[in-house]
């Protein structure tokens, strides 16, 4: 995991009476104390994440396009809109 991750891993694990600030927590981790905040409160997400959120299409419909698109070549028909 990146160490942002594992940081705001640690921050959920603590007790709900603990008291933690973003800022010790940041520098335990060595990292920047507003992706952290942003990371754990929701508000920013991984690139990998942001990445998923803005495909137009799911891994599923892309493979399922692909098939319909092969399909009509093999037929020597041309693909549509």
């Amino acid at each position: 995991m990146d160490p942002i991750q594992d940081a705001v891993t640690f921050f959920e694990s603590q007790e709900p009476g603990e008291e933690l600030s973003y800022t010790e927590v940041a520098k335990r981790y060595n990292i920047n104390r507003v992706t952290l905040a942003r990371r754990h409160q929701g508000v920013q997400t991984t690139r990998a994440a942001a990445k998923v959120n803005k495909q137009k299409l799911s891994h599923e419909q892309e493979i399922e396009l692909v098939e319909y698109i092969e399909g009509l070549t093999q037929r020597a028909l041309p693909p549509t809109r």
